[in-house]
């Protein structure tokens, strides 16, 4: 058992798109710091940031209905949508800088257009897609959205979701072009070779088994090879821990205080998945609807033309499952281990406030094939069942935390956790996790690197134009962002419709 000791500037654990898109960033604005990468897989984007593991949608608010709330006064809260899509902007940015400068070859290995739609039916349910809809296309950054309550013109945009339905109800959608399908997993793959070519020194096959701060303030990680059992110690002055549902333990490891109080609830997800072309071919957007009466944001149900190893397929879900592991090739006793004296009442408070999901969740996992079919068609009203078939997609595991709102709420989003002296920082969460990953990053590096931000602006400001800017009060900037994204990007094309 070797006990090597290895010192380096920078360690991230996780090769996902967040430890991606970190390590891409600093390597252009401190190109001679050295960073390792430990992942525990063989290959990196395996787990969350993989295509067949999330929904790959680029998080736009475009059709997210959950992101935007009726208020008690009839009026409809877009103030969500907007911090979501201007993160959006933001990752769009910085992927475009990648291109531009050649480090991302060709766009269309990870980013397709495709348009984004809200359906809903029911009086009510259009009432408040009329109003949402009145209030996003009035603001520049939702500009292009169209409404329409006429089933002819639904039938010209979803022909698959109208063909043979009985329509006894009014129903209605929204529609935008400019929308997009994301393939993280590729993108993860595409950052971490350009990473290789910039010397990186990425270790697969290697578990973080313990992070501890030494007596000179380093981090000290052990670090087990997976294959053939020997131990290495790696030292470094600044650890990003963005392992997915694995970040909670670690986090746990290093004794941070800010981490003490923290939980975690896992979520599994399962989509139902069409190959065939005769079908695939009738759909050319991502659909999205509104999530049962009790049902957690995070299982809205959509049906998605996705783009994956360049075939066209489509998937319907999310159907919400349960599973104690935090990762989906991780351990059955994650959920127990991740319980501890500190946050054993945020824990149990969680379990008390949740007990409808939970029986949500339970009656989810009970579903018969059957039953998932029949939720499909209230999509695809001639959906059949041996065209589908179902796949399981990656675990999430939600922050439960305490909050003004009481003791154990559960978190829905992505949260940053760091040391105060910003030496270390540790990735929590879920959707809408991957497409805002850069701005994610940038709240790392700033909450992290506070002494270097100033000499680092001009270069944060070449790969993000719009960086410490607000969108909405620029709306030419938005203009010009969009056109120079969708450029360089390739998303005015229309070779996919």
């Amino acid at each position: 058992m070797s006990n090597r000791q290895t010192q380096t500037d920078v360690i991230l654990i996780g090769a996902g798109i967040m430890s991606a898109t970190l390590g891409s960033m600093l390597k252009e604005l401190v190109p001679d710091w050295n960073i390792t990468v430990f992942e525990r897989l063989a290959s990196a984007g395996e787990e969350s940031s993989n295509e067949w593991n999330n929904a790959g949608t680029g998080h736009a608010s475009l059709c997210e209905l959950n992101y935007t709330v009726e208020k008690p006064d009839g009026s409809v809260d877009i103030s969500k949508a907007i911090k979501v899509n201007e993160e959006y902007q933001v990752s769009k940015q910085f992927w475009s800088y990648l291109v531009d400068s050649k480090l991302i070859h060709n766009p269309r290995d990870f980013i397709a257009p495709l348009p984004h739609m809200s359906f809903v039916q029911g009086k009510q349910n259009v009432n408040f897609l009329k109003k949402r809809f009145e209030a996003m296309s009035n603001n520049p950054l939702f500009q292009g959205m169209e409404f329409s309550d006429d089933p002819e013109k639904l039938m010209e945009w979803i022909p698959l979701i109208m063909k043979d339905r009985t329509v006894k109800e009014p129903i209605a959608a929204t529609r935008i072009e400019s929308g997009t399908d994301v393939n993280f997993g590729a993108l993860t793959r595409i950052l971490f070779d350009h990473l290789k070519s910039k010397d990186v020194d990425i270790r697969f096959k290697h578990n973080v088994d313990d992070v501890k701060r030494t007596r000179d303030g380093l981090w000290e990680l052990k670090v087990r090879n997976v294959d053939s059992g020997t131990v290495e110690r790696h030292t470094a002055k600044f650890v990003f821990i963005g392992g997915g549902g694995g970040s909670l333990h670690l986090l746990q490891k290093s004794g941070i205080p800010e981490g003490k109080g923290i939980g975690g609830f896992p979520v599994s997800g399962l989509f139902m998945v069409c190959k065939k072309p005769e079908i695939v071919a009738q759909h050319h957007a991502k659909v999205y609807g509104q999530a049962p009466v009790g049902a957690p944001p995070m299982s809205v149900p959509h049906l998605d033309k996705r783009f994956i190893e360049n075939k066209e397929m489509l998937f319907f879900g999310p159907f919400a499952g349960f599973s104690p592991k935090f990762l989906k090739l991780g351990s059955m006793f994650d959920l127990i281990t991740s319980v501890k004296p500190h946050n054993q009442v945020t824990m149990l408070a969680a379990g008390v406030k949740n007990v409808p999901l939970t029986k949500y969740l339970i009656q989810q996992v009970m579903l018969t094939k059957e039953q998932r079919m029949e939720a499909l068609r209230e999509f695809i009203p001639n959906a059949k069942s041996e065209d589908w078939e179902l796949v399981v997609a990656g675990q999430r595991v939600q922050v439960i935390k305490n909050t003004p709102a009481g003791k154990g709420t559960l978190q829905f989003g992505t949260e940053v956790i760091n040391a105060a002296d910003g030496s270390i920082a540790a990735l929590l969460g879920a959707s809408p996790g991957a497409s805002t990953a850069v701005s994610v990053m940038l709240e790392v590096i700033r909450k992290c690197f506070p002494q270097h931000i100033k000499a680092w602006e001009p270069k944060l400001k070449e790969m993000i134009p719009s960086y410490n800017m607000s969108l909405l009060s620029n709306p030419k900037l938005i203009e010009e962002i969009h056109t120079s994204t969708a450029q360089a990007l390739g998303l005015n094309s229309k070779s996919y419709a």
